[in-house]
């Protein structure tokens, strides 16, 4: 063993081969320190009989590609989870992206009045299209919506009271509790009514002194059913012009387009809910919205002026990538290109067109595969329970091999019915190369 440890060559001997010549030095060192650590673990395992030099140079190599490769990486969702959260939520539609890359990579007039040649605001931009949009006094962008909400119990509830339903007090991913960012923002917590029924009277009846804010949460990534109540938007609202208090509606996910396959149902539309709208209202920027990941809140002049002095909002200040992104996406609304938003598109698409994209890919694959009629979900924490129909294409072979092999090429299936199945929903056109090129070296692996 000791011969062994002797055998294995110098880094700085490695360093000086031909082989690593043009390579990055230090980052060639870490890689080749990295193997000889492995080496030296192995012989002391006794699994190693003879240094093999050219063997360790390949890991080398491997290693510095692997060191060099970003960790975040492009993938095929053929998941059928349209906002999967794990995959990155909602997809930015890339002729957005080339409109806003201009803004993104160069100089722009984030914060400079152009007309009046001095320093300018950079939520005026987005802002702008937002109330063209959606009719609003005013809007301010944060950083997600988790934000929105602590930027608002914060400058208006601190040290008071804000009153929530029960039934509302909801958990998002990451352990992001209401009632913990609550207490973070120095709200303090009001529950009011029970876990299935909360009425309008049990909101009036905890109004005190110290009550600042009368706040609603949706319910948009679980369901309350059978016997169960709650109070709507529009009597909180009325309830909060009586007693002057502020009327705040997180509305989570938000959509404009009336949705098909009856979602709309359970899930309130942007113009519904601002026919008569709340003082301030939050929602995500992708999701259904379909655009970049942001916290947009819609409210009153006044009360969004006062958002915009509280220090915090510094903290939850977005860049001009976020906005540039947003605000195309914003335009595409105005300029009725809904089918620029992929969310949309792949919500919207009938099975027929979902069947048709499966017999052309079908017919491009080296393996047999099945058309079948299925369900799926939109996902990103939004219509619980509601499934919505799809069309899978069901390899044939193992499932758990074939979903372990079609990850390994950075496609992302499931497994259904003890078949790996890829979800038309979410797989596009664009996705069949490289769908078929890892079924081509998955068949090829086998042989």
């Amino acid at each position: 063993m000791k011969q062994l440890y002797r055998q294995i060559p110098k880094i700085d001997r490695l360093l000086a081969d031909e082989v690593f010549t043009g390579y990055n030095t230090a980052l060639l060192t870490e890689a080749i320190r990295r193997e000889i650590e492995l080496l030296r673990e192995a012989i002391g395992r006794g699994e190693v009989q003879g240094i093999d030099e050219e063997a360790l140079k390949d890991a080398i190599l491997r290693r510095y590609g692997e060191m060099s490769r970003p960790s975040l990486r492009p993938l095929v969702n053929a998941t059928g989870v349209i906002i999967h959260t794990n995959l990155g939520r909602s997809p930015i539609a890339p002729e957005l992206f080339e409109e806003a890359r201009a803004v993104a990579t160069g100089y722009c007039n984030l914060e400079y009045d152009l007309e009046a040649g001095r320093r300018g605001d950079r939520y005026t931009h987005t802002a702008g299209a937002l109330r063209e949009l959606l009719g609003c006094e005013e809007a301010l962008i944060v950083n997600n919506n988790a934000a929105a909400v602590f930027l608002i119990l914060n400058t208006f509830a601190k040290d008071k009271e804000a009153i929530v339903s029960r039934g509302e007090l909801v958990e998002i991913g990451g352990s992001f509790r209401i009632p913990e960012v609550m207490a973070a923002s120095g709200a303090k917590l009001v529950e009011v009514g029970s876990t299935n029924k909360t009425r309008i009277g049990d909101y009036e009846a905890a109004i005190g002194e110290e009550t600042a804010l009368l706040m609603k949460v949706h319910k948009s990534n679980y369901a309350i059913e059978g016997f169960s109540a709650e109070a709507t938007m529009e009597e909180i609202s009325a309830l909060a012009a009586q007693r002057g208090l502020i009327d705040y509606y997180d509305l989570g996910s938000a959509y404009l387009p009336e949705l098909p396959w009856g979602l709309g149902a359970a899930e309130p539309s942007l113009p519904k809910i601002l026919r008569d709208p709340p003082s301030l209202l939050s929602f995500s920027g992708d999701k259904l919205f379909g655009g970049v990941q942001a916290g947009i809140i819609l409210g009153r002049k006044p009360l969004i002026d006062r958002l915009k002095k509280n220090q915090i909002l510094r903290m939850f200040r977005v860049d001009k990538v976020t906005l540039a992104l947003l605000e195309r996406t914003v335009l595409a609304y105005r300029r009725g290109e809904r089918g620029k938003i992929p969310v949309l598109r792949m919500l919207f698409a009938t099975p027929e067109q979902l069947w048709e994209r499966a017999e052309a890919l079908r017919k491009r694959l080296p393996v047999r595969a099945e058309i079948l009629a299925s369900e799926t979900y939109v996902g990103g924490g939004t219509m619980p329970n509601r499934k919505i129909p799809t069309v899978v294409l069901a390899l044939e072979g193992e499932a758990r091999k074939l979903e372990a092999a079609f990850r390994a090429r950075r496609i992302i299936g499931r497994i259904e019915n003890d078949r790996f199945v890829l979800d038309m929903r979410t797989v596009e056109e664009k996705d069949f190369g490289q769908i078929v090129e890892a079924a081509e070296n998955i068949v090829r692996s086998e042989k």
